[in-house]
């Protein structure tokens, strides 16, 4: 195999959750393959997830200006084949935009993920309840038809990163062990009730620091009232660049998440991840990585017995909506305490 061979673009452009799974993916077969250049086409804002990883560059996708529409994707597809020539493309994302791109981009090696959608809907559909394959392993399958046979179970993360002036200027100096908390996700569905998660806020902040996740202007000036009402309690959100949060992250003793993007960020630093499930469920393979089963704190189906809904939480029946509120405080306080 020569040297060109061996250089594979990786396409998945969005969402952060998703994006962030592909990272002990790519850092595993980087590291058993160490021959292998990896180019990920993603958006320019994720470029920092892959920052520690060897023979990995980012080219990013502008898919709300110049990259935007058929003609937009025809002039990425002309960028990317100037830059370079690629033994395959390895389609983590499989969605219109990269089968455009399939048919502009010079290679024959052409493989897209299996997101299982008929499994998916018949767990949602409650024809089945089990475990589905999981998005790391249908990510690995993908690079296992090109013959690189990948292990994900003995996982690399890479070592705390050193705090900038400006994280230590919010959260202080000292020795109390960091507990992060993101108590949004992109459906309400998928969050735990506020006033029961200010219980668990309060409990934790008499013990650890809690630091307060999230983003958007309704979410921060929630997350402010929380800070401001307890103490060693700091709401980060809005303050630090996508590199500092990854930076304070990779401090945490745990992070507390719901169903979202911060639990896989989390996990890909190699942090331990506490998850809340309401409608959705990690039976359909968006559990964070290398996490016990019994850190996904899961919603009572006895109450709410067609859960999961929906694989994104965008659907549930009338009643569902605070499912995840069917975990008391006090399990999530435990759980957090009993492996800080």
């Amino acid at each position: 195999m020569s040297n060109k061979s061996k250089h594979i673009l990786v396409i998945r452009l969005s969402a952060m959750g998703d994006v962030a799974m592909t990272v002990p993916v790519l850092r595993a077969l980087t590291r058993q393959y160490p021959e292998l250049k990896l180019t990920v086409l993603t958006r320019a804002f994720f470029a920092p997830f892959f920052r520690d990883i060897k023979n990995v560059t980012v080219f990013p996708a502008d898919l709300k200006g110049k990259h935007k529409g058929v003609f937009g994707l025809y002039k990425l597809a002309r960028e990317l084949n100037k830059q370079n020539q690629f033994f395959a493309i390895a389609d983590l994302h499989c969605v219109l935009r990269s089968k455009i791109l399939k048919q502009f981009i010079r290679c024959k090696r052409f493989v897209s993920i299996d997101k299982g959608r008929k499994e998916k809907k018949a767990l949602t559909s409650g024809r089945i309840f089990k475990q589905l394959t999981t998005t790391h392993q249908r990510y690995v399958d993908v690079f296992q038809t090109f013959g690189f046979q990948l292990d994900l179970s003995n996982p690399s993360f890479p070592p705390k990163s050193a705090f900038s002036t400006n994280i230590l200027a919010l959260i202080g100096n000292d020795s109390r062990k960091k507990i992060g908390i993101a108590p949004f996700a992109a459906h309400k569905s998928k969050e735990y009730p506020l006033d029961l998660m200010k219980e668990v806020v309060e409990q934790l902040s008499k013990d650890y620091k809690v630091i307060l996740f999230g983003g958007g202007n309704e979410e921060i000036a929630i997350l402010n009232k929380i800070e401001a009402t307890f103490e060693n309690t700091i709401n980060i959100a809005g303050k630090l660049s996508l590199e500092e949060e990854l930076d304070l992250i990779s401090n945490l003793s745990v992070m507390l998440s719901m169903d979202s993007g911060n639990a896989h960020i989390a996990a890909m630093l190699g942090i331990k991840v506490v998850t809340i499930w309401g409608v959705t469920h990690p039976f359909a393979g968006f559990a964070p990585f290398n996490q016990p089963a019994d850190y996904a704190l899961l919603s009572n189906r006895d109450k709410y017995p067609r859960v999961p809904t929906s694989v994104y939480g965008n659907k549930y029946p009338k009643g569902y909506e605070d499912a995840s509120g069917s975990i008391l405080p006090e399990i999530i306080i435990e759980k957090i305490k009993s492996i800080a």
